[in-house]
């Protein structure tokens, strides 16, 4: 059964996927380093209603790379970690999101997808359970390939600073 609803705990570092009500899926993420915020260049993690835009990277080995939301043909490994100390690991998959709310997370200088707001696979080496992104929401890469299988196309995702906020 695919998700309706994911939400995302800030303050938790969890995400949980629902579907008619029922959690089917909860894993530890990575959030912004920088906390919650939605202006364009803060690299925080948007708060708020969002919708799955895009998902990218079917058909994928796990742990490939993506620059620019396309495959360099290239796999994660520690060695090429070493070659590119630089790069911000985007693996795997991507659901994109894009914001719901004009003037919140969607539009002018707040804008989810313009931002480039992602779910995505991050290096396996790299911790769960704490704020590390530029603004995205990391999983291990295994968790990744459960959630996009999970996704469809127009999936809410709720982000929030805790749990208990109304689902």
């Amino acid at each position: 059964m695919k998700l309706d609803l994911i939400h995302i705990a800030l303050t938790e570092q969890t995400l949980r996927g629902f579907s008619a009500d029922e959690e089917r899926c909860r894993f530890r993420v990575s959030t912004a380093l920088n906390g919650a915020g939605e202006m364009n260049g803060s690299g925080c993690t948007p708060r708020g209603e969002h919708r799955v835009r895009a998902r990218i990277g079917e058909g994928q080995p796990s742990g490939a790379v993506f620059v620019g939301r396309r495959p360099t043909g290239e796999v994660w490994t520690p060695h090429l970690a070493a070659q590119y100390p630089q790069r911000d690991w985007i693996l795997t998959r991507i659901l994109w999101l894009c914001g719901e709310q004009v003037g919140f997370n969607r539009g002018g200088q707040c804008d989810s997808q313009r931002r480039f707001i992602y779910l995505h696979g991050t290096p396996d080496d790299q911790p769960m359970g704490e704020p590390l992104s530029h603004g995205c929401i990391r999983l291990r890469n295994a968790d990744m390939l459960e959630l996009f299988a999970l996704t469809p196309v127009g999936c809410r995702v709720l982000i929030s600073e805790q749990s208990g906020a109304s689902i």
